[in-house]
């Protein structure tokens, strides 16, 4: 890649820095942190392009520098020849590459007894200050595992469920003390604590967080944490204000027909992904190919987006194409107003309207107050589907729902934001459409995607398990909750391995698809798990 595209990376990254932060939360130490492209500089494009070097994209961005980095640009800059094997052996020389988590496992414990082993394997310790992409954090915290060696921001929120369920509330606590570090660092959550991460953030989960460890250190927590709420809100908040003489959408908020405000998924840069480069360089030219006069940058940004969304990746986010497939070339994640997402940001406004009753200003509890009624109706106005009896996510360029179910149109049960005729056939559907063997799958549709059919993952059994309950569907419920801790079970037993995601149409198959194999570990599962299976 040519030096003028390295530049326009460094100028877009400081751009984003200048967007997420006020001025005076800078330091010199923050203004110095890197994404990968910037920090190896033409190394990054040479390794990263080549699929001889890494299998996996996200391995060199993980690594860690063992020298200065000017210095090992320099080394590089004048490697001759910069032949495959050559490249190889300047990064063993020069990086410690990291090898996946190695995972504990016992044929002499129960599933439970293995989870409660792994809580210390997936933990690290506070992060000492060192170069490369991790951005260091003050307190212990738990990670996925396998591939994923740094804190992931939903993940987490599911990993607490079994943590509260093994009574690990000090490291809840440093969990959210972690979280809120990066708040007050950067104005948001990122996706994770790598610096390639600092363009996006992921479903914000933060606020129930926060309640979650109330529930173990009572509703002090609340106002100990409602200024870092607040500015979590603010950040996806950002940019209303701009939506005026007919713009209608500005990083992550848009203003639809009747003047409602509700969010989308955005990421705000629009190169390839550091950690999947070379996918995504092949599905924008294949973007290019198959639809004339598609713009590259924008095909990235809506590939970001989609990894912002945790659902990376979905036909929630694409377009059937000419032969009435799901191809990832079609993404537009950024044209689309999802449910879950304006869910979770109607759960922060009705915590921040709570904070602030507990600490006495009314008239910014009822402000708040306002903001959620407001957003519930809007969910209800445009998310809603009276014919299909489903919760599905809204285009605002066409001005049409979505044509895809999936678990997403759960959010409005779990958030009590349907009302009792909607719960109803929401879980009529379910019954009869999404539950499987194994439990629900992401969505109806089979793409190769990981997050559909016939994959099912943990945080959207346990959203549709609770948004059941909420509405008294609890034997569909429990079926669910039973049908997912068998699978677990079985897979428990042939392998003592927790998955990532699971294959919940065929038992006797693994879950699969997406740009990486299935993960061991596995945070959220155990999570979901534990919490489950104890109740």
């Amino acid at each position: 890649m040519k030096r003028t595209t390295n530049n326009k990376i460094l100028i877009l990254f400081a751009l984003i820095l200048l967007q997420v932060c006020n001025s005076s939360c800078y330091s010199q130490e923050k203004i110095q942190i890197q994404i990968p492209e910037v920090l190896y500089g033409q190394l990054f494009y040479d390794v990263q392009a080549n699929t001889n070097v890494f299998k996996d994209s996200k391995s060199f961005v993980d690594a860690v520098p063992l020298l200065d980095v000017a210095l090992i640009r320099e080394k590089y800059k004048n490697l001759n020849p910069k032949s495959d094997s050559a490249i190889i052996d300047f990064i063993q020389t020069n990086f410690k590459l990291l090898d996946n988590t190695s995972i504990y496992k016992s044929d002499s414990l129960s599933i439970n007894e293995h989870i409660t082993k792994l809580w210390n394997v997936l933990k690290r310790q506070p992060d000492e200050k060192q170069s490369g992409t991790l951005i260091p954090l003050p307190y212990p915290y738990i990670i996925p595992g396998g591939r994923f060696r740094e804190i992931y921001y939903w993940d987490s929120y599911f990993t607490m469920l079994g943590l509260q369920k093994d009574n690990q509330i000090e490291i809840i606590q440093n969990m959210v003390d972690n979280f809120t570090y990066l708040i007050d660092l950067y104005g948001f959550i990122p996706n994770g604590n790598r610096t390639y991460y600092l363009s996006r953030s992921q479903p914000p989960f933060y606020a129930l967080m926060v309640k979650l460890l109330a529930e173990s250190k009572g509703d002090s927590i609340y106002l100990k944490f409602l200024s870092s709420i607040e500015k979590e809100y603010d950040f996806w908040m950002n940019g209303t204000d701009k939506l005026t003489n007919g713009i209608t959408a500005y990083r992550r908020v848009v203003k639809l027909q009747d003047g409602e405000i509700l969010n989308r998924y955005w990421d705000d840069m629009n190169t390839p992904r550091a950690e999947s480069y070379r996918e995504d360089i092949k599905t924008a030219n294949e973007a290019t190919l198959q639809i004339p006069g598609r713009n590259q940058e924008d095909v990235y940004r809506h590939i970001r987006a989609a990894a912002e969304s945790g659902w990376d990746f979905s036909s929630r986010w694409l377009i059937k194409d000419k032969d009435y497939k799901f191809n990832l070339y079609t993404i537009h994640t950024t044209d689309i107003i999802p449910v879950d997402l304006n869910s979770l940001a109607y759960n922060i406004e009705l915590t921040l309207s709570k904070g602030y009753q507990k600490v006495g200003n009314t008239a910014k509890a009822n402000e708040y107050k306002i903001k959620a009624q407001a957003r519930k109706n809007a969910i209800q106005k445009y998310c809603w589907n009276k014919k299909k009896g489903f919760f599905i996510d809204f285009d605002f360029k066409t001005q049409t729902q979505t044509d895809v179910y999936s678990i997403a149109g759960v959010f409005p049960l779990f958030f009590h934001i349907a009302d009792k005729k909607q719960a109803i056939r929401v879980a009529t559907k379910i019954q009869y459409s999404f539950l499987n063997a194994g439990g629900v799958s992401a969505t109806l549709n089979h793409t190769g995607q990981q997050w559909d059919a016939p994959n099912g993952w943990a945080p959207l059994q346990w959203i549709c398990i609770k948004g059941l309950r909420n509405y008294g569907q609890n034997e569909l419920a429990d079926t669910i909750k039973n049908r997912w801790l068998q699978l677990n079970r079985r897979e428990y037993n042939n392998t003592y391995k927790m998955l990532e995601k699971y294959n919940v149409e065929n038992l006797s198959k693994k879950g699969s698809g997406g740009e990486y194999p299935n993960q061991d570990g596995f945070g959220w599962t155990n999570g979901v798990f534990q919490r489950l299976s104890k109740e």
